[in-house]
Order: C-alpha cells, then sequence, then structure tokens
C-alpha cells in the first residue's frame, strides 16, 4: 500500500549559473509530497489500525526534520559566495546552506536522504518512504525515488 502526504512552504533560492531569470534571488512556494509504502496496520484498539502510517504523524516528522527548517528560509549553495556573504550580514536571517546548487532535483534528493531515516517501521509493517515530489511550482517538479 502507498500513501501520500502534501505539506506546503515557502522558501528563496537562486541558480548562479543558470542563463535565465534564476539566476536573480527569488521564491517559490514550494510543496513537498511524501509517499510511504508498507503493510497495513492490523493491529486492534491500536489509533493507526488500518493505516500504513497516520498522515497527521507523517506531517509531524516531515515538518520536525525538514519543513521546519525549510520554511521562510533562503536555501544557498555554500559555494555561491557572493550570496553567502550577503545572507551573513543580516541579522538572524534565516539561511540553510547547502553542498549542492538549489535546484528542484538537488532538493528533492536531499529532502529524500533527511526523511528517508525518519520514516521507520515501528508497526513492522514494512514502512519506508518510497517517493519524495518537490513541487517548485504547480507545473515544475523533481522526485526522488527509492532505487
Amino acid at each position: 500500500m502507498l500513501i501520500t502526504r502534501r505539506l506546503e512552504f515557502d522558501a528563496g533560492h537562486r541558480i548562479p549559473d543558470h542563463k535565465s531569470q534564476c539566476r536573480h534571488l527569488h521564491g517559490h512556494r514550494y510543496a513537498i509530497e511524501i509517499t510511504l509504502g508498507g503493510e497495513i496496520i492490523q493491529q486492534a484498539g491500536d489509533p493507526a489500525n488500518g493505516m500504513v502510517m497516520d498522515f497527521s504523524e507523517i506531517k509531524d516528522l516531515a515538518r520536525q526534520h525538514l519543513v521546519d527548517a525549510w520554511d521562510h528560509a533562503f536555501l544557498a549553495w555554500a559555494g555561491d559566495q557572493p550570496i553567502v556573504d550577503f545572507l551573513q550580514s543580516l541579522p538572524e536571517h534565516k539561511t540553510v546552506l547547502l553542498d549542492c546548487v538549489p535546484t528542484a532535483e538537488n532538493l528533492a534528493q536531499r529532502a529524500f536522504a533527511i526523511l528517508d531515516a525518519v520514516y521507520r517501521d515501528t508497526y513492522g509493517n514494512h514502512l519506508r518512504l518510497e517517493r519524495l515530489r518537490l513541487y517548485e511550482t504547480p507545473n515544475c517538479w523533481a522526485e526522488a525515488i527509492r532505487a
């Protein structure tokens, strides 16, 4: 069984080597879809009975380990020195430094790596992260899928 939870957050970034408008500082209303696979829990009396995982728990874990850190932050490649220097000059600015350019593809791959260890098989139902889809716009997204 596959289940998916969608969350949204706002963040800024830039793609420094890009030849279009994306090289400028800008932001997006990102959406992240977390797809988990596992067997349906069959434990009478348990609040998760009949579920793969409670959707609210999926949300809570995603927020705790990823979304709250990225929401209303500027996602910057650590090698983009002019932007890193500028952001560091802003008192208490929320900046997330990454070891990769913050493209949709890299962010999806990074988010998958972060959340893969978070969703664990706590009920013996073989729960695991199967797919993470990151929408940069309503029409453009990247997907990281378990190999």
